[in-house]
């Protein structure tokens, strides 16, 4: 496994543990987590100048664990 697939692995189990811990909180809102991912996905693409391809591995994961957590979390809420 190369460097750039450990790393996105690696941001993805965090990312994921850090939102499933968010969903336990009583301000939890799915509708600010579908926000973050907007936003996640704008800056995702201000990729013009070049931020190198680990740079790229780490937010590609965020970007996984936040669909994949949306996903899972309204099948499981019949959202």
């Amino acid at each position: 496994m190369n460097i750039e697939q450990q790393i996105l692995d690696s941001e993805y189990d965090i990312m994921y543990n850090h939102l499933t811990v968010r969903s336990t909180l009583s301000s939890f809102s799915i509708e600010e987590i579908e926000s973050e991912l907007h936003h996640l996905l704008i800056y995702q693409g201000q990729d013009w100048v070049g931020r190198g391809e680990l740079k790229n591995a780490e937010i590609q994961g965020h970007v996984y664990a936040y669909q994949i957590f949306i996903k899972r979390y309204k099948d499981s809420h019949s959202l």
